[in-house]
Parts: C-alpha cells; sequence; structure tokens
C-alpha cells in the first residue's frame, strides 16, 4: 500500500495570516518610533531656531540701544517654527503689564528682557508654564540661559 502523495502547492490561510499579523505589529512599532523622532528632530530644530533669533535680537539692541518692538523689525516676522506657526515675542520693557509674559510654575516672570517662543506641536500656548497648553511649547527662560520646552523647565 502507498501513501497518499501531499501537494506541496504553497502556504496555507493560517501560515498567511501569522504572517500579516507579525509583519503588522513590526510596523505599529517602527512607525512609533519613527513619528517620536520626527518630534524630537522639530524640537531640536525649534530650540536651534530661538538661538538663532536670540542672537539677532540681542545684535539688534546692541546697534539701536532697545529690542524691537516685534520680529518684524528684525525681518522674521513670516519665520515659521517647525510646526508652521511663527514665532512669539514680547519686549518686556514696552508690555502694558505682565499678563502677557511666560511665567513659571510660581507665576514669577522667565525673562527680564524679552519672551521668544515656539507655540509647540499644538499651536496653542498660555503665559504660566502650568497651564496645559504650555506643556510643549519650546521656550527662551532666564534670559537665555534654558532654552528648550517648557516641560523641561
Amino acid at each position: 500500500m502507498t501513501e497518499p502523495k501531499r501537494a506541496l502547492a504553497g502556504f496555507t490561510l493560517i501560515e498567511l495570516m501569522v504572517t500579516i499579523a507579525v509583519i503588522g505589529i513590526l510596523a505599529g512599532i517602527g512607525m512609533s518610533s519613527y513619528l517620536h523622532s520626527i518630534d524630537q528632530a522639530k524640537i531640536t530644530k525649534a530650540v536651534a531656531d530661538i538661538a538663532v533669533l536670540e542672537k539677532e535680537i540681542i545684535t539688534f539692541y546692541l546697534v539701536n540701544k532697545r529690542y524691537p518692538d516685534s520680529l518684524a523689525e528684525i525681518g522674521r516676522d513670516t519665520f515659521p517654527d517647525p510646526w508652521g506657526n511663527p514665532y512669539s515675542f514680547l519686549n518686556i520693557e514696552t508690555a502694558k503689564g505682565k499678563g502677557a509674559m511666560r511665567k513659571d510654575h510660581f507665576l514669577v516672570p522667565l525673562n527680564t528682557d524679552f519672551d521668544l517662543y515656539s507655540l509647540g506641536k499644538d499651536g496653542k500656548s498660555q503665559p504660566p508654564l502650568t497651564a496645559k497648553s504650555s506643556h510643549d511649547d519650546i521656550l527662551r527662560a532666564n534670559n537665555g540661559e534654558y532654552i528648550g520646552l517648557a516641560s523641561g523647565y
């Protein structure tokens, strides 16, 4: 008696489904890591942009003996952050009151000269860093000694 020959034509449906599931899981893990890397790159770019803008504002101050009233005075009013929003600037010397000034967790102003920041990924912000919409902002604090995420300050 001879044994029946088994067909070796291809993969079973279960083998294909398991393979597709494994590929999907690996793609999900890879995509998450990729998106995190993109966010980190944008934050790094915003920190570098703010450092450059700070130098241009200080140069303006050294030449004119005053800080600019807006980024338009240094030709940077249309300079977008990595998320496509304009950078925010406030000349503290000419600001009316302390309401618009950026404030730390104790509601003390972050700077004594000028505020310069990006609205971050969500495109929203409020003056105190304790506000949820301010946590993703990239800002300049301590008169330029700190440039980074508001949540890290």
